[in-house]
């Protein structure tokens, strides 16, 4: 029996080509560490070309997750293991090992073809270039076979079977049960008796090498994490997009309508939405990004509530209908999945660069309310949030994600829907004294009526409205009052959403200030500093328009603030022109998550420069 060694955290990356299997290897072994009860936090690393060419550097396919016994907020900064199933993944994979970290090579694959394929001069395996790492050389093309024997299907068709070879490896290696991913396999080739088979004897075999060859002398152990009691699922951010969009579909008692045309990474929320039709869920794969968001306008017009998902190129495109969707005023969620631009840019990696857009990427003053998620998890919230203001204000808005958090998973605790907050609709209704832009003294939300409600008759459309009547108007003081009703009412909701809490003292050294995906990061590095005795604090900006009242106050509290962003400083500007505070940005565009280690360097600077 070999020795088990308990540690706190584990950051594990496999690679290998697109056809390698690693997405199904990374998704299999988060299930297995979410229902062993480790928290964890995940990057999928998708290649950008679609069909590279095989050992290429740029078809690499990544896929890396971060597990502990303590809470996790980011997949991890480098890995303790590479898992790398050809020249091409080692080479890629590489930049992301910790120093002395743990390699598994599949040596099979590292044909004079291969190393040529990848930029290596040499065989890296006999030259030394992997001195300062624990190397794990295994045939693993040759061990499934030889595991497959007895399987009736080609070399070709066995050789299909090494990743999961590598992952009855790994799960060894983490005393992880197999029996998850076997009765994932039942069920995912359930009309394949052959594959279900041949899977599974390649997990089993994979598992008992490493337990019987003498290259694997340890076993690690990472004992459950100390989460709060409930039912949890892993759970992705699209998932989450939808099952938060439903959820506030049914408080609401109103149906979803749901337009989009296919653009990565957003596609995944529409394949999402169809599944629930049961739920009244209406789905459209428009022609194009015009159509789907006109679609949605109008069937918000009709009584349900509009949403539409793109990413930044959609965006761009659907900016006359949002400027329509806020002059007829009416309820409207556009999502929007950030990913590296401009243009197609890298449509796989992760990026924040669409705040601005969000903000102002429309003709005249066209204000729209701008709500950031922060984990894949948070993005049910974020959706689920983003209804409730769009039907209480009768506005459009804009929900951003990212790839990061689209593509990546996390537990989800799965709330008490009763405990969900109420999404109140109130329809005008037949013999109201009704005008079509008379307001509620409160939200200056207009009252949303359906067409075919006797009495209910009005005009909608993309010219100037007269206040109260909603007729045709042209006069100047008329457009300059609704255009500052409108302005307003943006404004007011910060009154009715929850205001965020400061992290840490309320005054100090540095205030360092996130919004979006850079929230796991953030709370990381904070968390060090604070345990570590420094005077830093965090602020979590979950609106960005409006933005909360106690913003300001806080900005002024510190002796120094940054704002760590994947983008060149887009909130650092903002916060810079509207309170005349200087605010430094900590900027990296590099389609990856920002490191907790170059920020944690960053702020400790900042501390010693003051």
């Amino acid at each position: 029996m070999k020795p088990i060694q308990d540690i706190e955290s584990v950051t594990i990356r496999f690679a290998g080509d697109s056809g390698d299997g690693m997405q199904v290897t990374g998704n299999q072994f988060t299930i297995t560490t979410a229902i062993a009860r480790n928290d964890l936090s995940t990057l999928p690393d998708f290649p950008a070309e679609i069909r590279a060419p095989a050992g290429t550097l740029y078809g690499v396919s990544g896929f890396q997750i971060q597990f502990s016994s303590e809470q996790v907020h980011t997949p991890g900064d480098a890995a303790d293991v590479l898992v790398a199933m050809n020249p091409a993944a080692l080479q890629a994979g590489l930049k992301y090992l910790k120093n002395n970290g743990i390699i598994i090579i599949n040596t099979d694959a590292f044909s004079d073809r291969n190393l040529k394929m990848a930029n290596f001069q040499e065989n890296p395996l006999e030259n030394g270039r992997l001195k300062g790492y624990q190397v794990f050389p295994v045939e693993m093309s040759r061990l499934t076979k030889e595991a497959l024997e007895t399987v009736d299907l080609s070399h070709k068709e066995k050789e299909r079977c090494k990743n999961f070879f590598a992952l009855g490896m790994i799960y060894w290696m983490y005393t992880r049960s197999l029996d998850p991913t076997v009765q994932w396999i039942e069920k995912k080739f359930a009309s394949k008796p052959v594959w279900i088979e041949a899977n599974t004897l390649a997990l089993k075999a994979g598992r008992n090498y490493a337990e019987a060859t003498e290259i694997f002398t340890t076993a690690y152990r990472v004992v459950k994490a100390k989460i709060e009691p409930g039912i949890y699922r892993q759970i992705t951010g699209n998932e989450a997009i939808a099952i938060g969009l439903i959820a506030a579909g049914e408080k609401a008692g109103v149906n979803i309508f749901y337009g989009s045309y296919p653009i990565t990474p957003a596609s995944e929320v529409l394949q999402y939405m169809a599944l629930y039709k049961n739920f009244g869920v209406k789905t459209l794969q428009a022609e194009d990004e015009i159509a789907a968001i006109g679609a949605a306008v109008g069937a918000s017009f009709a009584g349900n509530i509009g949403v539409t998902a793109t990413s930044g190129p959609g965006v761009a495109l659907k900016s006359e209908f949002m400027g329509f969707a806020v002059m007829v005023e009416l309820p409207l969620v556009i999502i929007n999945i950030q990913r590296g631009g401009p243009s197609t840019g890298m449509p796989t990696k992760t990026e924040q660069a669409d705040l601005l857009q969000s903000l102002y990427g429309r003709s005249g003053e066209a204000p729209i309310p701008v709500i950031a998620a922060s984990s894949p998890a948070d993005c049910f919230h974020t959706a689920y949030e983003a209804v409730k203001v769009a039907t209480q204000f009768m506005t459009p808005v804009m929900m951003l994600s990212d790839v990061y958090l689209a593509n990546g998973a996390e537990p989800w605790k799965i709330p008490d829907v009763d405990k969900l907050s109420p999404v109140d609709i109130h329809y005008a209704r037949a013999g109201d004294a009704y005008a079509p832009y008379r307001r509620n003294d409160k939200t200056l939300a207009r009252k949303w009526a359906l067409p075919g409600t006797p009495g209910l008759e009005h005009r909608l459309g993309g010219l100037e409205k007269e206040d109260v009547t909603g007729n045709v108007s042209y006069d100047p003081d008329n457009h300059d009052k609704m255009t500052r009703y409108r302005a307003e009412k943006v404004a007011r909701i910060a009154d009715f959403v929850e205001e965020p809490q400061i992290y840490g003292e309320p005054q100090g050294d540095v205030l360092v200030i996130s919004w979006g995906s850079t929230y796991g990061t953030v709370l990381t590095v904070v968390e060090r500093l604070i345990k570590a005795g420094k005077k830093v604090s965090f602020y979590h900006l979950r609106w960005l328009n409006p933005l909360p009242h106690g913003l300001e106050t806080h900005l002024q509290n510190f002796k120094k603030v940054l704002v760590p962003e994947i983008n060149l400083g887009q909130l650092r500007q903002i916060l810079r022109s509207r309170y005349l505070i200087d605010v430094t940005g900590f900027n990296k565009v590099r389609g990856l998550p920002i490191s907790v280690q170059e920020l944690q360097a960053e702020i400790e600077k900042m501390i010693e420069e003051l």
